[in-house]
């Protein structure tokens, strides 16, 4: 065989093996392209079927089978699942990653529930991953004269002043936010409290450090509230001093895996994070979190910038109209799914469950259409850290996932990915023409799986990429790798070895356990990628190899 661009490729009745190598040992790949917006760059359906034609009374009826489930799932840790036996039953129920919000608690709480999640996932034999959220910057309302709380009346007049040791009252209430003034206009919005209270700026007085607001509405409001300023540039470092010391004197130290950042604006937010990481640190990996406009705006270069996305719709539902919400879920996702990047969709999503054993009928079609738009993960917040069922949570979370998954047409949306990826760059970089020759392989041999031999997990991803309907099962030695690749990557499973430079031995005692286990049978075959083990990020193997 010949690829015009790659070389020739051998073939025999096992194996198709690359066997010219481009001059650049690590050819380029597409992150810094150019995304475009436009909606209808992809399409995530094939022909001209109805969606969700492949769905039967049969398939409504038949029992759930979490086993074959390929979306991850976050929880966020808490006072409600942090002892070792809670753990362990999150992981059984579908855990890939532990969330650590550090809007709340301290560095040594946090330890000591880091040190019980560790002793949960040996016990399970699972490969954790651990996500450190930061707190990033956040504007807040002050403090009271008197009591905690005040009453507002729709139409009456309050001012805000940047003077935070001021306690308020109904007529007037300290901001966090020093820039206020000089950052708004007349006729803006500020939502407080989550958008419970919604102002209109009347006027802004820079000297003095205030501006007058209508108030909107009738509400009752407690101290230290979010505040929020819909379509404002705000003049506010992404990453606080706080948010540096959280990730060098906790994250690096404890050897964590993800760093969520909270309210990424722009590209250069990413590389201030991989600074303060430096290169002894380089492993861990970044996930930007798009809560408002201009991160949305710029949504390309931080994609292109980062390791993952995450769409936290809560902030970002008060920054742009509600009713627009599912549609940045949708744009980002599909851009995400182009550009090979793991993507989360986070919030609300089984919030009813925080005091109820059942979710909402409505809070489960969002957990499966978030499935259906391509999200790798999806998250579970105040469910698991402080709610009353957070097992329950994780278990609907898991089987809904799978519901979702088994009416998806895999083959269709190989074919959308990769030609919505030819489409946009033009061509496949040469690890993704290996990934998407090893996924349509497996789909036309109906492969029982994708063995993956990797030290960093990027074939991995890749693979992933196309979303293979059979498990990719990646064999590694480094645990971050491990962990990385269980935690966010679709279809992903890990496997932690001592050593994988006998790619041989190592891939036929992994085929050996899956006859055991019962993923494959005697025959029945399995596709292994691979590449030279002297090389870092070489991968030039695919053959196939029987059970």
């Amino acid at each position: 065989l010949v690829c015009p661009r790659r070389g020739k490729l051998k073939q025999d009745s096992q194996s198709f093996i690359v066997t010219s190598q481009p001059p650049n040992l690590h050819p380029p790949t597409h992150p810094t392209a150019p995304l475009s917006p436009k909606p209808n760059t992809a399409t995530m359906s094939s022909g001209p079927e109805l969606r969700g034609s492949n769905i039967t009374l049969s398939s409504i009826t038949a029992p759930t089978d979490v086993s074959t489930r390929h979306t991850k799932i976050v929880c966020t840790l808490g006072p409600a699942c942090w002892e070792v036996k809670q753990l362990e039953r999150l992981i059984d129920a579908g855990m890939s990653v532990a969330r650590f919000n550090f809007s709340h608690g301290d560095h040594e709480g946090h330890k000591a529930c880091l040190d019980r999640l560790r002793t949960a996932a040996s016990n399970k034999g699972a490969h954790v991953a651990v996500m450190l959220d930061t707190k990033g910057p956040e504007i807040r309302s002050g403090f009271f004269a008197e009591g905690k709380k005040i009453d507002l009346v729709k139409g009456e007049t309050i001012t805000l002043t940047t003077d935070y040791a001021f306690k308020g009252d109904k007529r007037k209430l300290a901001c966090s936010y020093p820039s206020l003034p000089t950052s708004v206009k007349q006729g803006q919005r500020i939502l407080v409290a989550d958008g419970s209270l919604v102002l209109t700026v009347l006027e802004c007085k820079v000297d003095e450090g205030e501006v007058d607001c209508r108030i909107e509405n009738n509400a009752s409001i407690g101290e230290r509230k979010n505040m929020n300023l819909p379509g404002v540039i705000v003049d506010l470092p992404t990453l606080t001093e706080k948010d540096i010391d959280d990730i060098k004197n906790w994250g690096c130290k404890n050897g964590i895996d993800y760093i969520a950042a909270s309210f990424v604006r722009k590209a250069s937010d990413v590389h201030k994070i991989r600074e303060v990481l430096g290169e002894e640190h380089g492993q861990i990996k970044v996930i930007c979190k798009i809560e408002n406009l201009e991160g949305l705006e710029n949504y390309p270069e931080i994609l292109a910038a980062t390791d993952a996305i995450m769409v936290a719709r809560g902030d970002l539902g008060m920054e742009i109209p509600p009713e627009k919400v599912f549609l940045a879920q949708k744009y980002m996702i599909r851009e995400a799914n182009i550009a090979g990047k793991p993507v989360i969709t986070a919030t609300q999503m089984l919030e009813s469950m925080i005091t109820n054993p059942r979710p909402t009928r409505a809070e489960c079609s969002d957990v499966a259409n978030a499935v259906l738009d391509g999200t790798d993960c999806v998250m579970l917040s105040g469910e698991t850290a402080n709610g009353e069922h957070p097992e329950a949570a994780v278990t609907i979370m898991s089987r809904t996932c799978c519901e979702a998954e088994a009416a998806m047409n895999f083959d269709a949306l190989f074919q959308a990915v990769r030609n919505s990826t030819i489409e946009r760059y033009g061509h496949l970089s040469t690890s993704e023409s290996i990934a998407s020759s090893a996924v349509k392989t497996a789909i036309d041999i109906d492969a029982k799986a994708i063995i993956v031999v990797s030290e960093t997990g990027a074939t991995a991803r890749q693979i992933a990429k196309f979303r293979p309907f059979m498990p990719i099962v990646i064999l590694t030695h480094s645990l971050s790798t491990a962990r990385q690749s269980f935690g966010v990557l679709k279809g992903v499973k890990s496997r932690l070895l001592k050593s994988i430079d006998d790619t041989d031995f190592v891939v036929g005692d992994t085929i050996e356990d899956f006859r055991r286990e019962g993923i494959a049978n005697p025959g029945e075959s399995i596709v292994i990628v691979h590449g030279s083990t002297s090389r870092k990020g070489a991968t030039n193997t695919m053959k196939i190899e029987y059970a």
